[in-house]
């Protein structure tokens, strides 16, 4: 089995558009769109994809422009994801949906704003962003008069459960609950591997955060340049940047380091599931999922430099003391919210009242999560502002 770089027709082990498993509710067939382009188009057009742009990463959205929010995030793991698929001559749409749409169910303030909400409803069943996801695109989101949710294909919701690898292990949870439920009706494999091209969303989600973080606790000042050169995996690339621009400003080593650390990154995953699928001879989507293990990976000694690039960013940045205040900030507001909608639900907006009005304390305490959780950073802030200060009345 040889591979190459991004040539004309589809790799055995693709996804099909034309095979798909098709919608939960049946739909007439797009004559313009494959079924897996339909379904990135309903992303970007939902409402959840909107208020990704005043979603946090790590900084919260009003403490500058330049930071990298969830939704310029989605953007950059998605053009990485159709790059890597085209390479592998996958389905790049599939690739690409699943990266635009594996954040839709992230609260507000990033990390911080999700350990808040695990918090608030551990006694009630619990929060996770990725069932969160789950929920916006086949609950949540109202747009269309025959069904609630998007109605995505079996592939892309698959690709949302699974993308980083088989969930049986999460299905006593309380909180994955709505999976569970779903699955009854509309069979989504929970316990094998998703679709390479699942897979392929998920690398290049590390491959965006990793480096974009480094750029943006460059920008921060959080840490400086040259206490990169001895980290692995960015120290080597930064270092030959200076060697080849030795004149060069700061920002602009720092963007070079960053683009060719993108590429070294991509380059191994490539090179990593190209490996893995000659060893392992697969020949179908099939395969690919009934494989034991994933199939689109970064090499060994890759994945052990990104381990302790992490270990590095956890350190510098993600607990520097200005973001621990920011996310200490943040706690407090989602905290005093739920406890206040939870105890007051009247004074939620109308809509979010009337959805709560006849259930029992753990569907309002999920209701109120799901206001909370749709929040934009700046949106908190001000709603926060408006229930807690009454100057906010002027």
């Amino acid at each position: 089995m040889t591979f190459e770089m991004g040539p004309p027709g589809r790799a055995a082990w693709a996804e099909n558009p034309a095979t798909s498993r098709g919608r939960r509710h049946e739909e007439a067939p797009s004559a313009t769109r494959t079924p897996f382009a339909r379904d990135r188009d309903r992303i970007i057009h939902a409402s959840a994809f909107r208020r990704l742009r005043e979603k946090t990463q790590v900084f919260v959205a009003h403490e500058g422009d330049h930071y990298r929010t969830r939704l310029t995030h989605s953007l950059e793991v998605a053009q990485i994801a159709r790059s890597i698929a085209t390479a592998l001559r996958l389905d790049a749409d599939l690739a690409e949906t699943i990266a635009l749409g594996h954040d839709l169910g992230h609260p507000p303030f990033g990390h911080a704003g999700e350990d808040e909400l695990e918090r608030q409803m551990a006694p009630f069943g619990g929060f996770d962003h990725n069932v969160q996801t789950f929920r916006v695109v086949t609950e949540i989101e109202r747009q269309y008069p025959r069904f609630t949710g998007l109605n995505l294909t079996w592939e892309t919701l698959e690709g949302i459960v699974k993308h980083n690898g088989p969930v049986t292990g999460l299905l006593d949870r309380p909180v994955w609950s709505a999976i569970v439920d779903f699955d009854r009706d509309f069979d989504l494999g929970l316990s094998t591997w998703a679709s390479a091209e699942a897979q392929v969303a998920a690398l290049s989600d590390d491959v965006a955060y990793n480096n974009h973080d480094v750029d943006d606790g460059l920008q921060a000042g959080l840490f400086q340049l040259d206490e990169l050169l001895d980290v692995p995996l960015v120290g080597p690339v930064l270092a030959e940047v200076k060697r080849g621009y030795p004149d060069l400003d700061d920002r602009l080593t720092r963007l070079e380091t960053v683009r060719r650390l993108i590429g070294v990154m991509v380059g191994d995953v490539l090179a990593e599931t190209r490996a893995r699928a000659q060893a392992s001879d697969v020949a179908s989507p099939a395969d690919v999922r009934n494989l034991g293990h994933a199939l689109v990976a970064f090499s060994p000694e890759v994945a052990e430099d990104l381990a302790r690039l992490r270990a590095f960013l956890y350190e510098r940045m993600y607990h520097h003391w200005k973001v621990n205040r920011s996310r200490s900030q943040a706690r407090r507001i989602l905290a005093e919210m739920f406890a206040l909608f939870l105890a007051e639900p009247e004074v939620l907006p109308g809509e979010w009242f009337a959805r709560l009005r006849h259930l029992g304390d753990a569907g309002r305490a999920r209701v109120v999560c799901d206001y909370v959780a749709g929040m934009t950073d700046r949106y908190a802030i001000e709603e926060h502002r408006r229930l807690f200060q009454l100057e906010a009345w002027g």
